[in-house]
């Protein structure tokens, strides 16, 4: 968890303006449709302003702009009586407040949105502005979670507030395609828009910042009954695409409807052959959903890592050997797919904590040296930590088992599962696997094909930096073709792996897996081809 102390306070109030020539570009295209009214829910200090005089917009159009920040706020509104908009407005304060108050009349008001939203999170947001933000999907009748951002209710609102027919054009985080806490947005966007076209840069926009952001581009229905073609997902590479008209770009843009729209909308960067090709071997009988093949279970929730988990020395010096097991969680633990006596010897050679603290015994039956680990531990107050302070006692870490497989919540090219060859107990920042139709081994092994790891993709979200996640009901969306007793070089994936060659074992348990089911290696290496392209995109390589 990160901590408000720890951060910014340029990403506390959310301060990551748009280039010039991105609004510049949005602009346009909210002005091809000659609106008479504009909201820019959170302008800064005027970019998207200064982006419509740089259109040569009419200067009598009616402008509502709002912004925390009063010395921002300031330059706002100094902007607009520069430029001589005669009928322009900068309020200073929370844009939610004003926005809950117009949602309550049921009455859309502008005819187009502009604006870059703040980023920031739900959890840094001060009490108020959080209550703000759950009331805007309360009136909206929407599913809300305080995993939230603070654009998502910023989207939510100004759509809201936008009338039939008019247009929406923003600079947002990318996450908007796959993260669970953007679901309710994304329904609604689905809903309520006639054609929504994302512009997905390979590039990060935002200097000092691993925030990847894209434009979102979204025309709101003429008449509710109005069929949406969906949303479309246009990749770009450097600023190329700002000479072209982006209102022939909304037009050209192919959308994908349906399931897309109401799921995550990675789906949208695929081609129709590309779908066709990965629906076609996800029917296969001998390819299955992961949750009808296996469990998943989270790992182990200490409340106090650092104190749970410890090296060989502390286990040595505290004499806490009685009571240690091994254990993992991190892919510096795991570089390949097995962790085995090898394996946990060697990370104990390099000092990792590798060891597993399960204290099981009344206090009072413990030996001097844990009884003063146990006071050390009271001195830092992990016991005044919530996982901890709230079961009896405060040592003993419940839910402690093992499983035969493990797999890393987080990964950088490719997930893959841990084959546990040593009853290694696995920490929350990993989780618990069972097979339930074939073994460990062939599970593992099987997991690493292209079809697998572009479901991932699909399924999975990530964030700044492009780590990508899994969380176990996404994990049990995942397909995987599976050959029972199929014989695997388990040593050979291991060290290709260890030596980074996850993209060579991709293709060649493709090719070994897939042929025998009936597809060709040309369908394999279609497969890869999209697997790395959705992969790089994640990266913005």
């Amino acid at each position: 968890m990160k901590f408000k102390a720890d951060q910014t306070s340029q990403k506390l109030r959310g301060g990551y303006y748009t280039p010039q020539n991105l609004a510049d570009y949005v602009t346009k295209w909210v002005l091809a449709k000659k609106p008479k009214s504009i909201l820019e829910p959170s302008c800064g200090d005027g970019v998207f302003i200064q982006a419509l005089v740089n259109n040569n917009c009419d200067t009598s159009i009616e402008l509502s702009c709002f912004e925390l920040f009063d010395i921002e706020a300031s330059k706002a509104l100094e902007r607009c009586k520069l430029n001589n908009f005669s009928n322009a407005s900068v309020t200073e304060g929370d844009f939610l407040v004003w926005a809950n108050e117009q949602l309550k009349k049921n009455e859309p008001t502008f005819d187009g949105v502009l604006g870059n939203p703040p980023f920031i999170r739900y959890q840094f947001l001060e009490k108020n502005f959080q209550e703000q933000a759950q009331l805007v999907f309360e009136q909206l009748n929407l599913k809300f979670t305080k995993q939230t951002n603070a654009w998502v209710p910023f989207l939510l609102s100004s759509l809201a507030l936008l009338k039939q027919g008019g247009r929406m054009g923003m600079v947002i985080p990318s996450e908007i395609s796959n993260v669970m806490h953007a679901q309710s947005l994304r329904s609604y966007l689905g809903n309520v828009c006639s054609k929504i076209v994302i512009i997905d840069p390979k590039e990060i926009w935002f200097e000092g910042t691993l925030q990847g952001a894209v434009i979102i581009l979204a025309e709101k229905k003429k008449d509710l009954n109005e069929i949406s073609q969906g949303v479309g997902i246009v990749n770009v590479s450097g600023f190329d695409f700002l000479q072209d008209d982006p209102d022939l770009l909304f037009e050209a843009t192919t959308c994908i409807n349906g399931e897309t729209v109401e799921g995550k909308w990675t789906k949208a960067t695929l081609s129709i052959n590309e779908l066709e090709l990965i629906n076609k071997i996800i029917a296969h009988p001998n390819v299955h959903q992961f949750k009808n093949i296996a469990k998943v279970d989270v790992g182990i929730v200490t409340g106090a890592n650092k104190y749970f988990l410890v090296d060989n020395e502390t286990v040595k010096s505290h004499k806490l050997e009685r009571f240690a097991h091994p254990m993992f969680g991190r892919s510096q633990h795991c570089p390949g797919i097995v962790y085995d006596e090898i394996q946990h010897i060697e990370n104990q050679n390099k000092g990792l904590p590798t060891n597993f603290l399960y204290i099981d015994e009344d206090y009072e039956n413990l030996s001097e040296n844990i009884q003063n680990y146990i006071r050390l531990g009271e001195i830092e107050e992990y016991h005044k930590r919530y996982k901890c302070r709230i079961r009896k006692p405060w040592f003993k870490v419940p839910s402690v088992y093992s499983t035969e497989i493990g797999m890393l919540k987080r990964c950088h090219n490719a997930p893959r599962l841990i084959h546990n060859k040593v009853g290694a107990y696995t920490t929350d920042t990993a989780y618990r696997l069972t097979s339930t139709f074939t073994s460990a081994e062939n599970l593992v092994c099987s997991f690493l094909n292209p079809l697998t790891v572009i479901t991932a993709e699909l399924e999975g979200r990530f964030y700044g930096g492009g780590v990508l996640e899994l969380v176990p009901s996404e994990i049990e969306k995942l397909y995987i073709p599976i050959i029972d007793g199929l014989e695997h070089n388990v040593d050979e994936i291991n060290q290709l792996i260890k030596d980074g060659e996850i993209e060579r074992v991709i293709r060649q348990q493709g090719l070994l897996i897939l042929t025998k089911l009936g597809f060709s290696q040309e369908d394999n290496e279609k497969l890869i081809d999209i697997w790395k392209n959705l992969r790089d995109r994640r990266l913005r390589k």
